[in-house]
């Protein structure tokens, strides 16, 4: 079984509420194959909202706006695990760039469409347990 990130899976949960799906990750869906999680959502966050990006220190996550979600981020992280641990999930596939899901390359903070090297919450939680990750856009 495989954890993937629900905005891929087509459902709305993107910050911005578009529903943009990945035919290859709406396949395994179908087939039983993957779980879809957002964990955004899943810490309390509304869909849409504010967009939010980790800073550059990675201890917490910030809006666009200047507020402050880091506990909802690192809860849906955790709720995230929770979930990849009960379905016996050893892998990942989350959506690329993500405060979330990113893995290897996410945005800065500074909310100026800059990459730079790092996870996002829930990858760096799942890495850190053991489950593979792998991203898409």
């Amino acid at each position: 079984m495989i954890i993937v990130s629900a905005c891929l899976a087509g459902y709305r949960c993107r910050y911005d509420g578009v529903i943009v799906p990945d035919a290859e990750i709406v396949a395994l869906v179908k087939r039983g194959e993957a779980i879809p999680v957002c964990p955004e959502m899943m810490g309390g966050l509304p869909c849409p909202r504010v967009p939010s990006e980790r800073t550059a220190d990675g201890l917490r996550v910030v809006t666009k706006d200047g507020g402050d979600v880091t506990d909802a981020f690192f809860s849906g992280a955790e709720e995230t695990l929770r979930m990849a641990r009960l379905y016996g999930c050893g892998q990942a596939i989350l959506k690329a760039r993500s405060p979330s899901c990113g893995c290897g390359r996410i945005y800065d903070g500074t909310f100026s469409g800059t990459l730079r090297d790092g996870n996002g919450v829930t990858a760096d939680l799942l890495l850190e347990n053991g489950i593979a990750v792998t991203v898409k856009d």
